[in-house]
């Protein structure tokens, strides 16, 4: 707990806190959306948060309490969860509900918030922070574009494909889409266990957490998503989540899809895009405004995108992201680095190399050519001069080329300051570091 001027204190969440910190949040979040008055979709989902969730507690949210009337004035959540990194366990927070009263604007409560938020996360070995939020706020605090998110065309409203194939109903190759029960978990839990082990950059859920978003949530809270199912007879091939009411613009979200088998998918894609039409076309029937088109929050490479109807290209967004440490990161991805190393049949030709970061290094020990440890050590003085570096890139960069967000020709054309020794670093480091498809629904 921290204090400042003796006015507020920063301190960890509590059960109690939860009627005080849902009205907080009601109040503050989306006023334009229902102009100025609470939102009660954000009120149930910070109960929820408070309240049964699988991953939550309530010590996840941090709160600045006036000291003068011992009211929550400010407060933020961390959603702690695992993502995995083409198969690499990735400990990630998901920072939510940053919310501040009118009235206690001004006193750099975010600032301390987030200041606790990181301290906590450095004490307790998370290394990755992300946020979706306010255009260059969280660069202030140390948060950098470094995660793609979205990007698939939009599809209006049960249009046809450019074969005539109708996307407005039915089935295709026996697979169809139906709405998922808790007895489905298991299933999409094995589901998620086998996508981990991919190459994209995933969130994997468990049962638990699975029948959570079946079935666990209020029904107005704001991040309820609804879950279906791909089946082919009994067996569960896949899922489907999509939003549980039509946005202002009438569209309808989509957030995740999945396939067990990959072959499913030119199928898979017919149904699951049959099905949110007749979704949507569910929702315009219950008086929530006319349905406009689906939405999908996924990347433009994305099975469902690519093997889907046309629509209109929508300009990707970002999710900012923060560590504390880009070595530490990158020395989490040790058994990554080995295999895509290994699988290209590359084996370094000297002991040790050294990435500097302008501060601190990495350096990378090899033995036989094989990756066997990455360590933070002292950066050079002049590492474009030094003759022991090999690569000096500003942290930033690193972190984008660690999580699969850069290139490293693209971190070339874009830091005039990252520079390389070599033709053989460059051919090892642009090994290391491909582009990795962001697949990721986190838990909120």
């Amino acid at each position: 707990m921290t204090r400042e001027n003796d006015r507020y204190m920063i301190r960890s969440g509590r059960a109690r806190d939860a009627v005080e910190l849902a009205g907080l949040h009601a109040s503050v979040q989306l006023q334009t959306v229902t102009g100025g008055q609470p939102h009660p979709g954000i009120a149930a989902w910070v109960e929820d948060l408070l309240d049964g969730h699988p991953s939550v507690t309530p010590d996840d949210f941090l709160v600045a309490e006036d000291s003068t009337t011992g009211q929550p004035v400010a407060s933020l959540v961390g959603l702690r969860q695992d993502w995995s990194l083409a198969g690499v366990r990735l400990p990630v927070a998901q920072v939510e509900l940053v919310g501040t009263a009118p009235e206690h604007r001004g006193n750099r409560l975010t600032e301390r918030l987030f200041a606790a938020l990181h301290q906590r996360y450095a004490a307790d070995g998370v290394p990755v922070q992300v946020i979706e939020g306010i255009p260059y706020f969280y660069r202030r605090l140390g948060y950098d574009y470094a995660l793609a998110n979205d990007g698939a065309a939009t599809v209006p409203a049960a249009t046809p494909s450019a074969t005539g194939q109708d996307w407005s109903g039915g089935s295709s190759g026996g697979l169809t889409v139906c709405p998922a029960t808790v007895s489905d978990a298991d299933d999409l839990a094995d589901i998620d266990r086998r996508l981990a082990d991919g190459s994209a950059l995933f969130c994997p859920r468990d049962a638990e957490m699975w029948r959570y978003e079946i079935a666990g949530r209020r029904p107005v809270d704001i991040a309820r998503r609804v879950v279906a199912v791909l089946v082919h007879g009994a067996d569960v091939r896949g899922y489907l989540v999509h939003g549980a009411r039509l946005s202002a613009a009438g569209e309808l979200i989509v957030v995740a899809a999945a396939c067990k088998r990959p072959s499913d998918w030119p199928q898979a894609a017919a149904a699951m895009h049959a099905h949110l039409n007749h979704v949507g076309r569910q929702y315009e029937a219950s008086a929530e405004g006319p349905f406009a088109a689906v939405r999908p929050i996924l990347d433009p490479n994305h099975p469902l995108a690519r093997l889907g109807p046309p629509g209109v290209m929508r300009r990707p967004r970002g999710w900012y992201v923060r560590t504390g440490s880009p070595i530490d990161l990158l020395a989490r991805l040790l058994p990554l680095l080995r295999h895509r190393w290994h699988a290209a049949d590359l084996r370094w030709h000297e002991p040790t190399l050294t990435i500097d970061t302008y501060g601190r290094a990495a350096r990378l020990e090899f033995t036989d050519g094989e990756l066997t440890a990455v360590k933070a050590v002292r950066g050079a003085v002049s590492p474009a001069s030094d003759p022991e570096t090999h690569a000096a890139i500003p942290p930033s960069a690193l972190l984008q080329l660690t999580l699969g967000h850069r290139t490293l020709p693209e971190v070339l054309d874009t830091w005039p300051d990252c520079l390389l020794r070599d033709r053989p670093t460059e051919h090892f480091l642009t090994t290391a570091f491909p582009h990795v498809p962001v697949r990721v629904w986190p838990h909120n």
